[in-house]
């Protein structure tokens, strides 16, 4: 049976917004690759170090929500970023528990390298500054959305 003109394919891989976002995703973080090389970093990592140069010092649990990476996912990048020299991972002095992260001289001084990175992402997307604001806000209203989805809804008595 052939499908009825004029009624949209709910289903057509080309109308997926999952779809769109998954490309995107990978088209994007293609472009950091040559640019985090030269600084031995991986894009994860990269935002692991984003988060620091941020909020430092910070606990591997927060790290952690930051990045919305669970621990066994966080673990091993983070002893990568130890071994490169770029961070320190400690006890945390009032939670023997916790590990704190905190940068080291090579970690600070890779700040200003990394400072080249978003004006070349920028240049390599060619789009104004303004669209990619626009994007990251609806993006992160895709983000929120998709939590609230997540949640268990009440159920009405």
């Amino acid at each position: 049976m052939e499908p009825v003109t004029g009624v949209t394919d709910l289903l057509a891989l080309d109308r997926q917004v999952c779809f769109a976002l998954s490309i995107a995703s990978r088209s994007v973080i293609g472009l950091y690759r040559p640019l985090l090389q030269p600084l031995g970093l991986t894009h994860p990592q990269y935002l692991a170090m984003l988060a620091l140069w941020q909020h430092e010092p910070l606990s591997v649990k927060e790290l952690g929500e930051l990045l919305q990476l669970d621990p066994g996912t966080l673990s091993p990048l983070l002893k990568r970023l130890q071994a490169l020299g770029y961070i320190h991972r400690e006890r945390n002095s009032k939670d023997e528990r916790a590990l704190a992260l905190t940068l080291t001289p090579a970690g600070k001084e890779l700040r200003a390298e990394a400072e080249k990175i978003p004006p070349a992402i920028v240049a390599r997307l060619g789009m104004d500054i303004e669209e990619l604001q626009h994007l990251h806000q609806s993006l992160m209203r895709v983000i929120a959305a998709a939590r609230g989805a997540d949640e268990p809804k009440p159920h009405d008595s």
